[in-house]
Parts: structure tokens; C-alpha cells; sequence
């Protein structure tokens, strides 16, 4: 059998198990470089940072491989015309790790739940519905004016 001739430019990353190994290494980057919030220490009056955990996000994936291997992952995410099929697997384990890791840190606290929640589309959505009911019954006073015209 013949190899099918690939068209285009040749992939930057040639292997899902390159890409998986890209991911790992956004996890420790993220995972070691915290962001800080500075909070005023009551006891000395100085300005004392405090290291936050960074959530995983697709975003930060993508800036972060950009960055570091000037390749952007997009192509390989959305599969358009089925032409990166062979990543679909480890494409779905990436989003699916960096969803659990906000899930996660929004349950217990480490990261705002409610931006969590609004970006894995989790928010309950509750449905109003309004019966309009008139105040008063108007077949009543149709039976009172026909009471008035017998007498």
C-alpha cells in the first residue's frame, strides 16, 4: 500500500504523546509559579505576600505554549477537516484534567467558585414563569347586573 501524502506545512508537534508531554510541562510550570496577593500584617504594618495557587486553563495552556515552543495548539483542539484526528484522544484528557483541576480547587475553596462554576457552564439556572391571574372575577358581576334587571 501506498502512504498517503500529507499536504500543507509539516506539524510542529508530530506525536500526541509530544503534546502530552508539552501539558505536563504547562502543569509544573503553573503548579510552581503561584501569583501573589499582598495583605497588610496587622502585626508588623508591612505588606506581606501571600502565594495563590493558579488554576489550569485552556487559555494559560495555549499562552504558555506561544511562549515557551512559539507554536500555537488550537489546530490541534478544534480538528478542523479531521485533519489532527490522531490528537483527539490526549486533546480530551487535556481538557478534561484542566476542567477537574478548576472543579476541584472551586469546591474546596482554593479558587472563586462562582467564576469556576460560570466557566464549566455548572451555574443552576432557575426558570420563572409568571401566571398572570385577574383580580377579580368578571363572571360575578355578570350574574349581579342580570339580577338587577329582574326586579
Amino acid at each position: 500500500m501506498e502512504e498517503k501524502k500529507k499536504k500543507g506545512r509539516p506539524r510542529k508537534i508530530e506525536s500526541p504523546e509530544q503534546l502530552h508531554e508539552i501539558f505536563k510541562a504547562y502543569k509544573k510550570y503553573v503548579k510552581e509559579n503561584p501569583r501573589y496577593k499582598y495583605t497588610l500584617s496587622h502585626r508588623t504594618g508591612d505588606m506581606v505576600p501571600e502565594p495563590l495557587e493558579c488554576p489550569l486553563t485552556m487559555e494559560g495552556f495555549e499562552v504558555y505554549c506561544w511562549q515557551k515552543f512559539d507554536l500555537s495548539v488550537n489546530h490541534y483542539f478544534d480538528n478542523q477537516k479531521n485533519a489532527y484526528e490522531d490528537f483527539c484522544t490526549i486533546c480530551t484528557h487535556i481538557r478534561r484534567e484542566i476542567r477537574n483541576d478548576q472543579i476541584s480547587g472551586g469546591m474546596v475553596g482554593q479558587y472563586n467558585a462562582s467564576i469556576t462554576q460560570r466557566l464549566n457552564n455548572l451555574k443552576e439556572q432557575v426558570e420563572n414563569t409568571n401566571i398572570e391571574q385577574p383580580l377579580f372575577n368578571l363572571n360575578e358581576f355578570k350574574d349581579n347586573d342580570s339580577d338587577k334587571e329582574n326586579l
